[in-house]
């Protein structure tokens, strides 16, 4: 079987390792395995699941670059819209526990703790990316047009990572690692970026 063309196969297997985190928790949750406080459990692991899933967003373009890996591309966008299923699950826990669905609650919640408006923002942010994820409003955005909205992915994943990293307070060690591979997945994106204009520039030049 060639794995590499097997587009099916891939999505298949996305798809089940997608849901197989929030299979578990429910599984957990049922059995009453999550912990002494299952609700800061839950918060907490879809707020990593979906900085996960963003930064394996991220890491497709130099995955296919590097190795060639081009059958990845196809399934980037399915990766993106389970960082945003994580991420609303993460948002319905705040709401449905923290502010127990008071939602005239959550404006001064924002205020008053800056890791809150950092992460809604982030969130809002996702949403834009997540209608315009199928192929009919990649047709009619253009491509170009919708290559460039889908870089807010960057600016997402750099709020998440402050978002993360304030939350914790003391142990930074997560959010540091986090915020580390972010900086390799951008600066990757800088040197090409850099690279291409020089190679474009050259011809002129000569």
């Amino acid at each position: 079987m060639n794995f590499s063309a097997d587009t099916r196969f891939h999505r298949q297997l996305f798809l089940f390792n997608g849901l197989l985190p929030v299979l578990l928790i429910l599984i957990d949750g049922w059995r009453g395995k999550l912990g002494a406080n299952p609700v800061e459990f839950v918060t907490r692991a879809t707020g990593v699941l979906t900085l996960v899933f963003l930064f394996l967003t991220l890491l497709v373009t130099p995955l296919r670059k590097i190795y060639g890996w081009n059958w990845l591309l196809k399934q980037r966008r399915l990766l993106g819209l389970y960082a945003f299923f994580y991420g609303l699950v993460h948002l319905m826990t705040y709401l449905a526990y923290d502010r127990d669905w008071q939602l005239q609650t959550v404006i001064g919640d924002v205020y008053k703790r800056p890791f809150i408006a950092i992460g809604m923002f982030s969130f809002l942010l996702m949403v834009p990316l997540a209608v315009t994820s199928t192929n009919a409003m990649i047709k009619k955005l253009g491509g170009p047009r919708w290559a460039q909205l889908h870089r807010l992915t960057y600016y997402i994943t750099m709020g998440g990572v402050l978002h993360y990293w304030i939350i914790v307070k003391s142990d930074v060690t997560y959010p540091f690692l986090f915020a580390l591979v972010l900086a390799l997945l951008l600066g990757y994106r800088a040197v090409m970026a850099i690279k291409k204009a020089r190679g474009a520039a050259a011809p002129r030049a000569s």
